[in-house]
């Protein structure tokens, strides 16, 4: 009898445990899967685009617009994946080679003062609106005042020197609209940044997801040379799929509206400047185009639209699009991404408004 309840609370004991083991490979499983699918699609997808059509002919299997649709998607996606591959190195090498302590010897005390350090900041982080998302929420977790962060956020996808020649190319005989788009800039990153400091001062696990976790795996000792790589590249996966799959979604959806958004309804606001500002700012949420590029897009609309709808055009897609919008739901949490989106549409609109009675008084 003795014999037989050993064996049998042995036999329990390697059921419980099995059960365990299984749940864990369910919940691994279960995690990955999904990154693993839609990157998966995104390789498929690009091998089509570059090699498939030699062998498989698309436009056989998809209707025109379909294909527009692939198209489009793929263009959007190649054109900014590079950049978000630097921003999520970036984050990657920040959290484990650059410390919470050079990153408060580096940000000034004053928080005032720590506005403009960003926006300084901005000017040499050449990234797009997706990639400067991951790199923000890591400073944050790093030390670097949220308010301050929040300015990087708003204000790096345009002041950087790449934004500044495509703009200057791309208006060479509308210099009101170079100014402006700077300018502009930088009044909404220092008065996103302030409402932040306002309002959100001091409770950034209130803004990030899993603050008390991140926080929690950055207090392990030092190690090896050799260990904090493979660190790093955990560090790289985990980012990159958590921002990749929610940019392919937003980029999914933006083709798609690309493509059956008809854009005659926008010649008809041209002439307006309360509409056609704001459906110029939708335009460029929905497009979803990288900074880098967008200045070229403009151009084609600069003699139906007034200046104010240009500016709110060339200030508001780089600060917020359709694909940077899932990457901001994916970093930070609902309640403060709401209030940004909020928050950075009400400044951008009424600062482009304002500028473009400035342009016609003879300003700027």
């Amino acid at each position: 009898m003795r014999f037989n309840s050993h064996t049998t609370h042995i036999n329990r004991r390697k059921s419980i445990y099995f059960i365990n083991l299984l749940s864990e490979v369910l919940s691994i499983v279960i995690r990955y899967v999904g990154n693993v699918f839609l990157f998966v699609l995104a390789l498929l997808l690009m091998f089509f685009f570059f090699i498939g059509q030699e062998i498989v002919d698309i436009n056989a299997f998809l209707s025109s617009r379909w294909n527009s649709i692939f198209v489009v998607f793929l263009s959007i996606f190649l054109e900014a994946l590079p950049f978000l591959l630097v921003g999520v190195l970036a984050s990657a090498f920040i959290q484990l080679f650059v410390s919470e302590e050079m990153v408060q010897r580096c940000i000034p005390k004053n928080s005032i003062k720590a506005l403009f350090f960003a926006i300084i900041a901005a000017l040499v982080t050449p990234v797009c609106e997706c990639a400067i998302i991951p790199v923000v929420r890591r400073l944050i977790q790093k030390g670097v005042p949220l308010h301050a962060g929040v300015v990087l956020l708003v204000a790096a996808p345009i002041l950087n020197f790449i934004v500044f020649a495509s703009t200057y190319y791309a208006f060479p005989n509308h210099p009101a609209l170079f100014y402006g788009r700077i300018l502009l800039c930088v009044i909404t990153a220092l008065l996103v940044g302030l409402f932040t400091l306002i309002f959100f001062n001091g409770k950034v696990e209130h803004v990030i997801h899993n603050y008390a976790e991140l926080a929690h795996s950055m207090e392990g000792s030092k190690t090896s040379f050799s260990e904090r790589w493979r660190e790093f590249i955990q560090h790289f996966s985990q980012d990159f799929f958590s921002v990749v799959k929610y940019f392919i979604i937003g980029a999914l959806i933006a083709s798609c509206l690309q493509v059956f958004f008809n854009r005659s309804l926008l010649t008809e606001l041209g002439e307006q400047s309360i509409f056609g500002t704001a459906a110029m700012m939708g335009f460029s949420y929905l497009l979803s185009l990288c900074s880098e590029a967008d200045a070229f897009v403009a151009a084609t609309f600069v003699n139906s639209f007034r200046p104010e709808a240009m500016l709110g055009f060339l200030v508001f897609g780089p600060m917020l699009d359709l694909k940077n919008t899932f990457v901001l739901f994916a970093c930070f949490k609902p309640r403060f991404v709401l209030m940004f989106i909020i928050v950075v549409t009400c400044i951008v609109f009424s600062l482009s408004l304002l500028a473009g009675v400035i342009i016609e008084m003879g300003g700027l």
